[in-house]
């Protein structure tokens, strides 16, 4: 059994179908990358995981059941759009959140004042949200999202605002809960972040499902047939392969699909040819997030 699973859900508004019949699954353990162009159905699909609307068709499961009021304290939720109480302080803000989600008064201090240690921010706890900038706000956000220990954790843009050093601290703590058996969603612009975090990747584009899957079987589906070399001394013409030289005598060599890798570095090396490096060029997954989305427009 899945903790997430998305069953052919649709959602319109109107005439226009915002989300048409997509499909995913998330389980502990595991990080599920959502990405997409602005207006593609990201933000609808986890809103739709969230109970905040709901499909006009198919089925979302947590754990196996429709979402209901016994579940909704098992997920954490940092949404798109932020919902501090900025006249109050941090720590009053975390406690009487964490609250809502089922806490104790006591507990909920107790944890708000280890998260604010985790990240170091206990000497900003009695500081009013309002006096923070906007890293800081969304920094206490995400704590907000996760102080009461949820299994499932959605983050739309979580990265939003940070700097270099906070993005990397919220990065290990995403790392940390997966290893805690979390199931995560992960919705974000930053290719980088989540070619680095996530174990699986949906794509939507115009509503509809256009990639689905661990990130190396769909890098591995986009591979062109070009690998990158680096020789000793100038590369000669090769028959039936394109070759465009780059810097200090590294070059890519595009075959005609034909010719194995295996076969290419023999032909190389049976020219003589001296190796440094024989590299199969793999698109990162920017590359085919701007590829695919080219295709779809």
């Amino acid at each position: 059994m899945y903790d997430v699973e998305v069953k052919n859900v649709t959602k319109r508004y109107g005439n226009r179908t915002v989300v048409d019949n997509v499909s995913f699954e998330v389980s502990g353990r595991n990080i599920l990358g959502i990405i997409g162009p602005n207006g593609a159905g990201k933000t609808t699909n986890i809103r739709m995981i969230m109970d905040v609307i709901k499909p006009d068709s198919g089925a979302v499961l947590l754990f196996g059941k429709k979402f209901n009021d016994e579940l909704k304290d098992r997920i954490g939720y940092l949404p798109e759009e932020r919902g501090l109480y900025k006249k109050k302080p941090v720590i009053d803000t975390m406690v009487y959140l964490a609250t809502l989600k089922g806490l104790a008064p006591d507990e909920a201090k107790k944890r708000a004042d280890m998260w604010l240690t985790r990240v170091g921010f206990q000497a900003n706890r009695n500081r009013k949200v309002e006096e923070m900038s906007h890293g800081m706000a969304q920094l206490v956000q995400i704590l907000v999202a996760l102080i009461h220990d949820p299994q499932i954790i959605v983050l739309d843009e979580p990265f939003n605002g940070l700097d270099p050093v906070n993005v990397k601290m919220v990065k290990d703590i995403i790392l940390e809960l997966k290893q805690q058996g979390k199931a995560i969603m992960l919705s974000t612009h930053r290719m980088n972040e989540v070619e680095e975090l996530c174990d699986r990747i949906f794509m939507i584009n115009k509503g509809q499902q256009v990639l689905y899957g661990s990130i190396s079987d769909i890098k591995n589906k986009y591979r062109s047939n070009s690998v990158l070399v680096d020789i000793e001394g100038e590369l000669p013409k090769l028959e039936g392969m394109r070759i465009n030289p780059l810097k200090n005598h590294t070059y890519e060599i595009f075959t005609d699909g034909k010719l194995t890798h295996q076969q290419l570095l023999e032909k190389l090396v049976s020219r003589g040819i001296s190796i440094n490096k024989f590299e199969i060029s793999t698109p990162s997954l920017n590359d085919i997030f701007i590829q695919v989305a080219g295709e779809q427009k």
